[in-house]
């Protein structure tokens, strides 16, 4: 039995009648102990052994209900099968393209069978229809419980994460029970995890890394109490999340960074000074997407009116490629930044540090980068150059890791491919600083625009331009125009409240032209101002910024200043 699974069930057995999951609010809220959902689970596992499912199987899972979701994921865990959660297509989905894509995805990972629940049971004839084969959680529930765990070794498959990637075809990160295992005991461990008094709320979804690994497989593997509601139930009523906070005295919470954006500034209109006591908060895990000082800040004063600590800001960087979490901040000591100048960050690729006090400080002659502290143990970190060389501290270079954390490789429509090289390390494709051993993130680095011989990273456009009025905290992206060429330039596309409105939009426009031009000494070669739910984005809420250039690549032209 691997460590995974044996934690599992050993927590099961020993914590689990006392912490559980908390599950259906604001409407109808539910709590099963992490006992209970065993149970369910070994019933599930023996209903699938019994139907046949082999050791090592891929089973892919569509349910949008925790509830479900959870017994369903530890079964299968204990039937010997991996987990695949299936994007899930939500109500403007185009239901054949999706029956496509998902055709795709079980193609490639050589699928057994489809779990399907709540709300996600009338796709059955969908499925049917395109001779996928499946069967209904609630059916499981039935089966006899499986007496033993199916046997799995460190190097079998526990879990096929999709990635989010702007291609149309779809790949997989394939994450061991070691991996896994290794992963969240470090987790636990660097956030100082107190299994008997931390609470965790989460409105993440469970078809991405975040959500499936952070915050429902942590909890449930070590006994945490768990809050657990649908994205949709925070996104149709964002301020759910702190009434939850309250409510259940949360200590520990996550989300992308234009969640925090979004809810700071809900926060900021509240009139009641009373409505919200978020001072049991402790953690407040910012990763998936850019840290933006601005949004940061936002969420900080927001929630300073209700008591929340602001160091309780947790700064995180994470793949799926290393399973999830790669570094933390420091506990306790919030959002830090790297103040460092900008045109030996742009021409030379090195983080020179600009002291407190100096003139240059709040100017277009400074960036600044979140600290993201230093790699979990089972993960070292190194930087290196477009020659393969290994960088020394603050130079610029491709981040690369290394560890028992990090994936033996993914599942393609082409077949396996391995995420490490020779060596064991593995190309992140993120670049960046150490200051130490803490991780400094500066961006993609095929978002990188190059001007003139300069390096314009994207976030640097996208915060000029969400710091301007009338722009979607959030909803800016910057796209590459003729990349790799001479005539390489940038648009800006963003959304706004006053798309539709002509004059508004010019003016909207010319203001964020402007203010780009402040912030990177380069003006964009378009704006193009959308309304609210038109940017291409991830099942995490992050921009996909080729999709955009291709989607709206049209509007760009037409835009063009």
């Amino acid at each position: 039995m691997s460590r995974f699974v044996e934690t599992l069930v050993r927590t099961a057995a020993e914590g689990g009648q006392l912490r559980g999951m908390v599950t259906g609010e604001p409407k109808e809220p539910v709590r099963r102990t992490w006992a209970e959902v065993h149970e369910q689970a070994r019933r599930i596992a023996g209903a699938l052994v019994a139907g046949g499912l082999e050791p090592g199987s891929a089973v892919a899972v569509l349910a949008g209900a925790p509830a479900l979701i959870a017994p369903t994921v530890q079964g299968v865990w204990l039937a010997g099968g991996s987990v695949t959660m299936l994007h899930q297509p939500t109500p403007r989905t185009d239901l054949a393209v999706w029956a496509e894509d998902t055709v795709k995805v079980l193609g490639m990972i050589d699928a057994k069978l489809v779990v399907l629940g709540e709300p996600f049971d009338a796709l059955a004839p969908v499925l049917t229809e395109h001779n996928i084969g499946f069967r209904m959680i609630t059916d499981l529930f039935d089966g006899e419980p499986l007496a033993e765990p199916v046997a799995r070794d460190e190097e079998d498959l526990a879990l096929l994460q999709l990635t989010s990637g702007s291609t149309a075809d779809p790949k997989a990160v394939r994450i061991t029970h070691g991996n896994l295992y290794t992963n969240v005991k470090a987790m636990v461990e660097r956030a100082e995890f107190d299994f008997a008094k931390d609470i965790m709320v989460s409105w993440l979804p469970t078809f991405h890394d975040m959500g499936m690994v952070g915050f429902l497989t942590v909890p449930m593997t070590f006994g945490v109490e768990l809050v657990k509601i649908t994205p949709a139930e925070f996104l149709t009523g964002p301020l759910i999340w702190p009434e939850l906070i309250t409510k259940y005295g949360a200590t520990t919470t996550a989300a992308p960074n234009f969640a925090y954006a979004i809810v700071g500034k809900r926060l900021a209109r509240v009139e009641d000074e009373n409505a919200y006591d978020l001072s049991t908060l402790r953690i407040a895990l910012n990763g998936a997407e850019p840290i933006d000082e601005s949004a940061v800040q936002s969420f900080v004063e927001g929630g300073s009116r209700f008591k929340m600590p602001a160091e309780c800001v947790f700064p995180a960087y994470g793949m799926a490629e290393a399973t999830l979490a790669v570094s933390f901040a420091p506990l306790f000591t919030g959002l830090t930044l790297d103040v460092i100048e900008a045109d030996a960050l742009e021409a030379d690729n090195r983080a020179v540090p600009v002291p407190e006090g100096d003139s240059r400080r709040g100017t277009e002659e400074v960036r600044s980068f979140a600290v993201l502290g230093r790699p979990l143990d089972g993960l070292e970190a190194r930087i290196v150059g477009d020659g393969g060389k290994v960088l020394g501290e603050r130079e610029v270079g491709e981040i690369q890791l290394t560890g028992p954390a990090v994936t033996p490789g993914y599942l393609t429509m082409d077949g396996p491919k391995p995420t490490q090289d020779d060596e064991g390390w593995l190309a992140t494709g993120d670049l960046g600083y150490l200051i130490g051993d803490q991780i400094v993130i500066c961006g993609r680095r095929k978002d990188v625009i190059i001007m003139g011989g300069r390096n314009i990273y994207p976030t640097d456009i996208e915060r000029a331009t969400t710091s301007v009025e009338g722009v979607r905290a959030g909803n800016a992206v910057a796209v590459r125009i003729d990349a790799g060429t001479r005539r390489e330039r940038f648009a800006v596309v963003l959304e706004s409240k006053l798309a539709g409105d002509t004059d508004a939009e010019r003016r909207l426009q010319k203001e964020v032209a402007a203010r780009v031009r402040d912030a990177v000494d380069a003006r964009p070669y378009a704006v193009v101002v959308l309304p609210a739910g038109s940017l291409p984005k991830t099942p995490s809420g992050k921009v996909k910024r080729a999709a955009t250039a291709a989607q709206y690549s049209d509007a760009i032209a037409r835009n063009a200043s």
